[in-house]
């Protein structure tokens, strides 16, 4: 049964579909044929068992198919504002493609939360688990991972060759992950338990995938232990060359790494300088560490269990919907449902999934709770639930989802460009302050925690990466070395200015390590939107509450920040 018919008419106004249009939704099938995990997470059904074709050949075929594309689009008529937008947006993500490619950047690198490691494995988490089909379709894809994981120890073969291997601090990484995938009561040993606990009559057919899985993993742990460990480079950073390009892909936009490097500086300084203001205001002549115990040790504030837990996301994302869509933004039919779930895994992430095209699926946002975790503080993450849910990534991705018959299906579902998805998400928390819904002092210390993270992740990842010098004040306030980053003292400064775990820390550290680019995309992101709302704001043409910016940018979908400024300063309407 499908929804579609219950959205607001703003996103189903008619419209003629064009070349181009036919070109990007064919662009976009042929490459869910190409991926069967994407097409999973795609919702779309035929495929549940098979994986990516990750060796040379796989890699060939996508980038052969991404140039051929190009070329379709280049000859091809543009009819209206959509087609410019999408052109821009096709010419750019796919343009950049190639140019990474032809670079020799991204089949080979190897890290500790994006790459076929965890991909090949993680798909097994976002698969549908309620019906004995849906169990087997599990048990079959499980089986299958070796011929993934061949696949891809050809591709890291070849790069090898060529001189091409992560640094060794993420091969070790890689190693020790996997040896948690396929120990005694590791995941593929707890997966396959729940397999048979929900299907018993697949016990066999569990148990053959488990081993099958297991063997395929070791045999990738051996390679990297014995062929590229040996071989792989002791440095970290990337420099500003490579590091320019990554920059690009997760934002759209060219940036000037030392302007933004030296404006991280300065937001970081400011937000904590905000924290201590909030700080006094908790508990008068408090540091910011005195006033999250105060909040830690507050009762009211405290959930006890994950049931608890599950319950108050879900009323706290009802209580925004309820407003957002009232007062703030264009709401309305499956867009107002949002399931708020505990993932089946436990690594501590808080991530959404969007709805099916057909809203048949909701959107939905997960909280993967260690195991162990009990107690949960809601002053900590009240902001997190707008980033994940309304207004954020919900809102934003329900749009785009809304939209796919004004728009085309690789707009709407696969042109997600970090900058612009997370940037929007951490704006959203921002949006939510302005918009009194952190006006406790608490909350609000939770969102700047969130705000501050991100501020100094801008810091050490270019400023790592790129070679640059430790700030004067961080230098003293750390009892550092002066003189450029290093690895060490990334991690004290890390150390500094986020709040979590020993574990939590270290898997941050690696993150921004051996993924450059990606986790000051938030950041960067968000100051870019908040640019284009000043912008808005000034020609007049935001509207009471912005709302007339909101709708008008949502309507363009996700894309590279670049053609969403282009985007935005075509006309008044929906482009």
């Amino acid at each position: 049964m499908t929804h579609l018919q219950d959205l607001p008419g703003i996103y189903t106004e008619p419209r003629q579909a064009t070349a181009i249009d036919a070109i990007a939704n064919d662009y976009y099938d042929k490459l869910l044929e190409l991926d069967p995990t994407a097409a999973t997470i795609a919702g779309q059904p035929g495929h549940e068992t098979e994986y990516f074709d990750y060796s040379p050949a796989g890699y060939r075929a996508v980038l052969d198919l991404t140039r051929d594309t190009l070329a379709k689009v280049r000859d091809a008529e543009v009819v209206d504002d959509v087609d410019r937008v999408t052109v821009d947006a096709m010419n750019e993500r796919l343009g950049l493609d190639i140019e990474l490619a032809e670079a020799g950047l991204v089949d080979w690198e190897i890290n500790n939360i994006a790459c076929p490691i965890q991909d090949i494995r993680a798909v097994l988490d976002l698969m549908p688990r309620e019906t004995t089909e849906q169990w087997g379709h599990l048990t079959g894809r499980m089986a299958n991972i070796p011929g993934a994981i061949e696949g891809w120890i050809l591709t890291l073969k070849q790069a090898k060759d060529q001189g091409k291997v992560s640094a060794r601090r993420q091969v070790s990484e890689a190693i020790e992950q996997i040896e948690d995938f396929v120990r005694d009561g590791g995941f593929f040993a707890t997966f396959t338990q729940e397999i048979i606990d929900a299907a018993p009559e697949l016990e066999e057919q569990a148990r053959l995938g488990e081993t099958r899985a297991i063997a395929g993993y070791r045999t990738l742990q051996a390679f990297l232990r014995d062929e590229l460990l040996p071989v792989a480079p002791e440095a970290d950073a990337v420099g500003p060359e490579r590091y320019s390009l990554y920059s690009r892909k997760f934002l759209g936009t060219t940036v000037d790494l030392e302007e933004t490097y030296h404006w991280g500086v300065d937001e970081l300084e400011r937000i904590i300088a905000e924290q201590q203001e909030t700080a006094e205001k908790i508990k008068p002549g408090a540091s910011i560490d005195e006033a999250k115990a105060v909040l830690d040790a507050d009762p009211e504030r405290a959930l006890h269990g994950v049931d608890a837990l599950q319950e108050w996301m879900q009323r706290l994302s009802d209580t925004a919907m309820t407003e957002m869509a009232e007062k703030y933004f264009v709401v309305g039919g499956p867009m107002k449902k949002l399931e708020c779930c505990i993932a089946p895994t436990h690594d501590g992430g808080i991530y959404y999934t969007g709805p099916s095209p057909d809203f048949t699926r909701p959107g939905r946002m997960w909280w993967s709770v260690p195991e162990g975790d009990t107690e949960f503080g809601t002053w900590r993450e009240t902001s997190t639930v707008y980033h994940e849910g309304v207004p954020g990534h919900h809102l934003q991705i329900a749009v785009a989802t809304a939209l796919e018959s004004r728009l085309n299906k690789w707009r709407a579902h696969g042109c997600w460009t970090s900058g612009h998805g997370e940037g929007w998400a951490l704006y959203a928390e921002r949006l939510m302050q302005e918009l009194g819904f952190l006006d406790d002092p608490g909350n609000t210390m939770g969102m700047l925690n969130e705000q501050r993270m991100r501020a100094a992740r801008v810091v050490f990842d270019i400023g790592l990466h790129c070679g640059f010098e430790i700030p004067e004040q961080w230098v003293e306030r750390l009892g550092l070395t002066p003189g450029v980053w290093t690895p060490e003292a990334a991690f004290e400064f890390l150390k500094a200015n986020l709040t979590g775990s020993s574990e939590f820390l270290r898997h941050e550290y690696l993150r921004y390590l051996g993924w450059p680019g990606q986790a000051p995309s938030y950041k960067i992101g968000q100051r870019v939107w908040e640019q284009l709302r000043e912008q808005a704001r000034e020609a007049g043409t935001a509207g009471e509450h912005d709302r007339d910016f909101h709708t008008r940018a949502l309507m363009l979908g996700s894309m590279g920040l670049d053609t969403l400024q282009r985007a935005l300063s075509i006309s008044p309407k929906s482009a």
